[in-house]
């Protein structure tokens, strides 16, 4: 059976960005989309049948108003919707095991804590078993593309860069693998970016990177990167690579690197909670961010 890309529609601006996005990736992967909206019942039992009925019709109209835009956008794309009963972020994971990928709209940004994830994205993150794409508010379309020469934004020129954030120590084949399909599908270059503190650095093989002075700590570690990347380079042979290592915290680098790219992609190791790197990662991030579950 074909994986669809699903979406959590609310009714905001923020889920329509979600909505919007989310068909364009279908697009890409040559995949149905299907647009779900999840609610939490919190009702005293003889307001159940009431307020059920207007739960009911609030999702249909929050459904209909995002399969309009998505109509209007992508036309011919295959599309279902459903409304959920909640807990939301239950009904939501339901949907991750068979979703690829899930997305779901952040709350934009604040004036100094950078992009808003709301309570219920996070708990999705941070259980769901599928990957999860969460994406800005103002996001558009010509955000994922490079703009014109003279700086106005565009829809036919090619993809930004897909950014790859990897440890070198804890490569993951699925997060990996995301980010070489996700490059592909876009015709874009692949950046993978390993950010390492020298206060911090693991030694790995024979020699101890943490004994070497910096400049030769950074050329040790792209060796590894570019190790760790090698059977991914001649699995994907059109995918154009850049490796590239930072000396800095990766809560900071990632962010940073991400500023110019279409998609950034990072891995959640299950069963924990979301650990601080993704969590800063996901919470400053310019651009739209797939978590990719791993074990």
């Amino acid at each position: 059976m074909e994986h669809p890309v699903v979406v959590g529609v609310d009714g905001s601006d923020e889920s329509m960005a979600a909505a919007l996005w989310a068909a364009r990736e279908a697009l890409r992967r040559g995949r149905p989309l299907r647009m779900v909206h999840a609610w939490d019942r919190y009702t005293r039992w003889r307001d159940t049948v009431l307020a059920g009925a207007a739960q009911h019709h609030l999702a249909r109209r929050a459904l209909r108003r995002a399969q309009e835009r998505v109509r209007a956008a992508c036309p011919g794309l295959p599309l279902s919707d459903e409304p959920l009963a909640g807990p939301a972020a239950t009904a939501l994971l339901r949907e991750s095991g068979s979703a690829r990928p899930l997305v779901l709209g952040s709350h934009g940004w604040s004036g100094f804590a950078g992009f808003l994830v709301g309570s219920v994205a996070l708990k999705v993150v941070a259980k769901a078993e599928g990957p999860v794409v969460l994406v800005r508010a103002d996001a558009d379309a010509p955000d994922e593309h490079v703009p014109e020469a003279d700086g106005a934004a565009a829809e036919h020129t090619g993809y930004r860069d897909v950014l790859l954030a990897l440890d070198v120590a804890d490569s993951c084949d699925e997060v990996v693998e995301y980010a070489f399909e996700a490059a592909r599908l876009r015709r874009a270059r692949l950046r993978a970016v390993y950010a390492w503190n020298s206060s911090g650095a693991r030694g790995l093989g024979p020699g101890d990177v943490a004994l070497l002075d910096r400049p030769a700590q950074a050329e040790e570690w792209l060796g590894f990167l570019r190790t760790a990347l090698a059977p991914w380079r001649d699995k994907y042979p059109d995918v154009p690579v850049l490796e590239t290592v930072v000396e800095d915290k990766p809560g900071t680098a990632l962010p940073r690197a991400a500023a110019g790219a279409s998609l950034l992609v990072v891995g959640h190791r299950l069963p924990h909670h979301t650990g601080p790197v993704t969590h800063a990662t996901i919470q400053h991030a310019g651009c739209a961010v797939a978590v990719v579950p791993y074990r």
